[in-house]
């Protein structure tokens, strides 16, 4: 994602930690102008004074909340009419602890909001004017539990999935001079955790990447052009034999009558 590509500025989803905030320093640091979204406007305020006195870069911040309409329509507008905006690294996202039975339905929406409607909108938006500008990247965050129903996160674990499909998908339907990439963290520190009533210190601490290290390998598997990118997964091959194992389904996934295993010819 090198200022050469990509001249024009980052638009940063859930920019006021974590991921979010790291991924800021990482763009403004290869010189990107930013456009910082989050709700909590005094610790974007406090990030975009730190950029801007280290890097020299401009940075602007936008406090809203992505799962209230009015709020996404006015980050959406940013993303359709601001023709300096070259990247949208879709970020903002929750997860919720406990049992699907026992969880709030009001929150379980909320979190669908946040993780589903909120980047599907921001990168159809995002899309559109890339496309006819000729030139964009857009970046979603989605993460390893989208592929491992065993994790015990049905509804978080849908949302990602959807996620990284959604990011495949558009392959397609894209020019190439629009990149996209989905990234799939594994467990990682940041405040999501605690937000979720969760404890990344609970973790065996093998398992948990620093967030400096996924952004980092993230934007390296970026700049390699990667489609999916799974930080913490040794072997490339591995996930493209996943895929392949996933494609060899496709010729029998819709057919004129029933499998002969059911019985019924």
């Amino acid at each position: 994602m090198s200022k050469q590509d990509f001249p024009g500025a980052a638009l940063v989803t859930g920019a006021s930690s974590g991921i979010g905030a790291t991924y800021a320093d990482r763009l403004a640091r290869r010189g990107h102008d930013l456009v910082l979204v989050a709700r909590d406007a005094r610790r974007l305020a406090d990030l975009a004074e730190r950029l801007t006195a280290q890097t020299g870069v401009k940075v602007d911040v936008v406090q809203a909340d992505l799962t209230n309409a009015v709020d996404l329509a006015r980050v959406e507008a940013r993303l359709a009419e601001d023709a300096t905006i070259d990247i949208l690294i879709n970020n903002a996202g929750a997860a919720l602890g406990g049992d699907f039975v026992d969880q709030d339905v009001d929150k379980v929406d909320n979190l669908i909001q946040l993780n589903v409607v909120s980047v599907t909108r921001l990168a159809h938006a995002a899309a559109r004017a890339f496309k006819a500008r000729g030139r964009g990247a857009i970046v979603n965050i989605s993460s390893v539990v989208g592929l491992l129903p065993e994790f015990r996160s049905p509804v978080y674990g849908a949302t990602k999935a959807y996620v990284t499909y959604f990011t495949q998908g558009l392959r397609s339907q894209l020019p190439d001079a629009v990149k996209l990439q989905a990234v799939l963290p594994g467990a990682t520190r940041t405040e999501i955790w605690d937000r979720s009533g969760g404890s990344v210190d609970a973790l065996d601490p093998s398992t948990v990447m620093e967030v400096g290290d996924l952004v980092d390998a993230a934007l390296a598997g970026f700049d390699q052009g990667e489609l999916v990118t799974i930080p913490s997964l040794p072997e490339a091959g591995d996930f493209a034999a996943y895929d392949a194992a996933r494609l060899n389904l496709a010729p029998n996934l819709s057919r004129d009558r029933p499998a002969p295993r059911y019985g019924l010819a």
